[in-house]
This record gives structure tokens, C-alpha cells and sequence, in this order.
């Protein structure tokens, strides 16, 4: 059975609390008393760049790139600035706003629309990366305009979608912005409050690049601003929940950033760091776009990727069967099907998902697949087909034991058999189970012991090579990304207790990766050695 049904009326909150907890708002000592850990057989529920730039041919090995290509190197070397975190959040509702597009490319125009107590306010564009440690460079800054309080949200009846039907604010040209993944910032005047709202200028073409793939979907999801999300409503029930959620609404969560700040930033400020040639797009884009990632090294997806519709998994296989390297840097990932459909703003703006509901769903009715968990009938699809492993459950709290010491993703690392690295494991994670679709061969790098709600089990870090040459990496574990910024003894409780060495290991297993899989088809170079048996004792 789905987590809805495991759950019943509380996957709602349930989910609340685990989202609370997976972004670092509970200590890693809360984690037990969350409830809906799944059954491992069942599942669960400015100024541009320079535009010189280097790429990887099909070929994988590096050439001079002819103008127009995006230089992460030469961006990066500018100067960051550092001030970009909000300070001053200020009251509930004292600013806060949306993009009318999810993303555009270079130089295209999006609507912005604010809402705020204030008089007046400015907006301040933030590409994120590393700059030398700042994590993001300043690269445009509104003048000051009104302010003005916008109507308050609707509900709708039957699927209980929150509508703002706010009216346009002002309109952003991005000319001269490089491609990246931006936080706009809206600072209220006189300092009543400040917000995010994320964009991403996406890349017009990915070959032979890597692709940093926002996981929009998924914030949306997630997202329970005006009372309403894909778990719960305001009762906290999951029969409360939205069926349909909108792009046409400010995030709630890190002060508008959404999901973006705990499970994407850590990874992009690292793989710029390295001056990889790199790629941005959402997983919008993805879905929509079938010759996006034509060409593409790799695509990665980060720390939370939970909701895919059809046409994104389709496209992301489609690419690793033509030699692209996939990277999943989570747990949980591919779960969801989702349909995207348009809202009053434009296309692609209305997630829908109906879950254990979705025979009422008139896009079902009409043919449409189901939108319930990939793995759940009708259409069932598990999500191990493509991932290698499967989610197994939540919440655990569990540290990450090396098995395979001598792999080349822990060249580097130091790391010894049996090596535990504590609270690594968590909340969520995957595995590697035969029991459903599994690629092979197929490598187990780290099999850590968890216990799930009373439940015996394991965690997998996996790594599979496919006929076309493309590796697949997953790392069985959501705090993966969250960790690449994990210092000190981890005792004071932030990042749920990880400590430098969980920071340590999964920076330099992070380059190994990234730098490999820029490369070209890791599977030509590194093919994985099934060893499926020898850690399980099975086939």
C-alpha cells in the first residue's frame, strides 16, 4: 500500500513535520516521533558572463568552445557578494511574491508579482554559485517601486487550489544575465521585511554539459502558502489536501526560497566551484522540451526531486539509453506522477496529483495516466527502472557505513571498510531491491543499517553502467547535498548533527563524481561490477 493509506487522515502532517525536520528545522533527536515510515515492498508515499566558454565535446575530452557558451570558470572569478541571505524577514505577510515563469532564457522578460505592507520596495536579482565562497553575485537591482497590498487568496472548491489573481507589479528584462539559478530578493522600504522569489535563467542547450535540473515540481509540492499543499490544508488531514497545486503563489518555506537554499545551493556552489562546464534548466523544461539534454555529459537531480511527470522520466531515460550519465543526489526521487496543465499565467503552471484520489481526477477520465506513486497500479512504473534503487521509507536517522572502500567515487576519501559517518542516513532513503525492475550491473557502495519505525532494513549508495555507456549514481540518502556543507563536530545540532567528515566525504565522492561524469559516458571508463550478491546474499 501507498503512505497515504499507511498513514491515513495524518500523512498530512505527517509529511509537514518530515519536510520541518529534512530541512534542518528539528535536531536529528526529533526524528523518531515522526510517523509513515513505508514498507519496503509497498513504498510510501547587472552584468552578463563572458561569454568564451569551455565544453566537452562528444568526444568527452575538453576543446575551446566558440562563442556564446556560458564560462562558469569566468563567472565565478567575479566578484561575489555575500549580503544576499535574508535578515530581516519581517511580519507574515510584509512582502513576499512570484515570477510568472519558472524560468526563461537569457534575456527574455518575466512578470513579477509582489505584495507587501510597505510604501515601497526594491528587487535585487542573485545568481547563485560560488564566487569564492559569497555563494552568489548581485547582477541587477531594481529601482524602488510602489508597494501594494494585493487581494487575498481564493480557494478553490473541488481541488482546493490556492489562486492569488494578483495583478502584474512590474516586468524584468534579464538582457546581459548569465544562465544560473537566481534568487530575486524583494526588500521591503525601511526595512519591514524581505523575501525571496527563485528563478532560473535555463540554458538554451546542454551538450556536452553538465545539467543542474531545478526540482520545481517538487517545491511546489511542498509548498503550503495560503493554508493549502499537496499533503494537507489548514485542518493538517490529508483529505484537506490540494489535488492541484500553482506556480501563481510566493513560497512559504526559506522565506520564499522554497526548497531551493537545504537541497539544491550546497551542490551548485560545489560543482561551480570545480569550473565544470554546466547547464541549467527546471524540471518543467525538462518535461516539456523533448531534445533538451540531447548532447548532455550528465543531468543531475538534487537533494529532494520527489514529483516527475511521464514526460520528464521519458526524456531523462531517453538520455541516459544515448550515453548521458545521471546523477541523484537525494532519495525519494521519481516518485510522484504528476501532470503538469496551464493556469491563468501561462502553461505548465498547475501541478496535479491526485494520489489515492485519482479516479476522481477529470484528466484521468479523459485518459490521462493516473497520478498516483509510479510504483502503484494503475500503470505501475517503479522508479528503480531508471534509478537502479527504490525509496524504502521514512524517517530514520542512521549513520552511513562504507562497504566498498576501493570504488573510485571515495578515491580521495580516506574511507575504510565498515567506515560510519553519522546521521548521513536520512530522513528519507532508497535502496537496492530486486524485487522491483532493477538495472545490472549494478555496484553497492555504502550498505548502512536502518531501522524504520520498528523495521529492519538497509540504505544503498548504488552505481550502475547502461549498454550506451552512461553511469548512473544515486545516493540512497536525502542529506547527501545538505551535507556538502556540514562543518564542525556536528554537536550544536544544525544540519541534523553532521559533522566536517560527513562534509568531507561527500564533497570529495561529489567531485569524484562530477568531474567523471563531465567526462563523457562513465560507463566507457568506469563500468560497474555487479556485487549485488555479495552484500545481499541473493541474485
Amino acid at each position: 500500500m501507498d503512505q497515504e493509506h499507511i498513514a491515513g487522515d495524518g500523512e498530512g502532517a505527517g509529511r509537514r513535520r518530515f519536510l520541518a525536520i529534512a530541512t534542518g528545522a528539528a535536531t536529528a533527536a526529533g526524528l523518531g516521533a515522526v510517523a509513515g515510515c513505508a514498507s519496503g515492498a509497498g513504498g510510501a508515499d547587472g552584468q552578463g558572463g563572458d561569454p568564451s566558454a569551455g565544453t566537452l565535446p562528444p568526444s568527452g575530452k575538453p576543446s575551446t568552445a566558440g562563442p556564446g557558451v556560458f564560462d562558469v570558470k569566468a563567472e565565478n572569478a567575479r566578484p561575489g557578494h555575500a549580503d544576499w541571505p535574508v535578515t530581516k524577514a519581517g511580519a507574515a505577510r510584509a512582502i513576499e511574491g512570484f515570477a510568472d515563469r519558472v524560468s526563461v532564457l537569457p534575456g527574455e522578460s518575466f512578470g513579477l508579482y509582489v505584495s507587501t505592507t510597505a510604501p515601497r520596495f526594491t528587487v535585487s536579482a542573485y545568481r547563485m554559485g560560488w564566487y569564492g565562497g559569497a555563494r552568489a553575485r548581485l547582477v541587477w537591482r531594481s529601482q524602488a517601486l510602489p508597494g501594494v497590498r494585493q487581494p487575498e487568496h481564493t480557494v478553490d472548491s473541488g481541488t482546493r487550489t490556492v489562486r492569488t489573481r494578483w495583478a502584474r507589479t512590474t516586468t524584468v528584462d534579464t538582457t546581459d544575465w548569465p544562465e544560473g539559478c537566481y534568487l530575486l530578493r524583494l526588500d521591503a522600504q525601511g526595512g519591514e521585511g524581505q523575501r525571496f522569489v527563485p528563478l532560473t535563467v535555463r540554458s538554451a542547450t546542454t551538450a556536452g554539459r553538465t545539467v543542474v535540473v531545478n526540482a520545481v515540481a517538487t517545491w511546489q509540492a511542498y509548498n503550503r502558502w495560503g493554508g493549502y499543499g499537496s499533503y494537507d490544508g489548514p485542518s493538517g488531514g490529508y483529505a484537506a489536501r490540494s489535488l492541484a497545486v500553482t506556480f501563481d503563489r510566493p513560497y512559504d518555506y526559506d522565506d520564499g526560497a522554497g526548497l531551493f537554499l537545504v537541497y539544491e545551493a550546497p551542490l551548485i556552489a560545489l560543482a561551480e566551484r570545480l569550473g565544470i562546464p554546466l547547464a541549467y534548466t527546471t524540471t518543467t523544461d525538462v518535461a516539456r522540451e523533448k531534445r533538451l539534454l540531447e548532447g548532455a555529459a550528465a543531468v543531475l537531480s538534487l537533494g529532494h526531486d520527489e514529483y516527475w511527470s511521464p514526460e520528464q522520466r521519458t526524456h531523462i531515460t531517453a538520455a541516459r539509453d544515448a550515453g548521458t550519465n545521471i546523477a541523484v543526489l537525494g532519495a525519494n526521487c521519481c516518485f510522484r506522477r504528476i501532470r503538469l496543465e496551464a493556469s491563468e499565467l501561462g502553461p505548465d503552471r498547475t501541478l496535479v496529483c491526485y494520489k489515492s484520489s485519482y479516479e476522481q481526477d477529470p484528466g484521468f477520465k479523459r485518459g490521462h495516466p493516473a497520478t498516483v506513486d509510479f510504483r502503484s497500479a494503475p500503470g505501475a512504473d517503479p522508479e528503480s527502472s531508471l534509478l537502479g534503487v527504490i525509496y524504502d521509507g521514512y524517517p530514520v536517522d542512521a549513520p552511513y557505513v562504507v562497504t566498498n572502500p576501493g570504488h573510485w567515487l571515495f578515491e580521495g576519501t580516506g574511507a575504510k571498510a565498515g567506515d560510519r559517518f553519522e546521521h548521513l542516513v536520512g530522513v528519507e532513503y532508497d535502496k537496492v531491491n530486486t524485487a522491483f525492475p532493477t538495472p545490472r550491473p549494478i555496484e553497492i557502495l555504502a550498505h548502512s543499517p536502518v531501522v524504520c519505525e520498528g523495521r529492519p532494513s538497509h540504505q544503498d549508495t548504488a552505481y550502475y553502467t547502461v549498454q550506451s555507456g552512461a553511469g548512473v549514481f544515486a545516493t540512497g540518502t536525502m542529506r547527501w547535498v545538505e551535507a556538502l556543507d556540514a562543518t564542525g563536530d556536528g554537536r550544536g545540532g544544525s544540519n541534523h548533527g553532521l559533522d566536517a567528515r560527513c562534509g568531507a566525504l561527500t564533497t570529495r565522492v561529489t567531485e569524484n563524481l562530477l568531474r567523471v561524469f563531465a567526462a563523457g559516458p562513465a560507463g566507457r571508463t568506469h563500468p560497474a561490477q555487479d556485487n549485488v550478491k555479495a552484500v545481499y546474499g541473493g541474485s
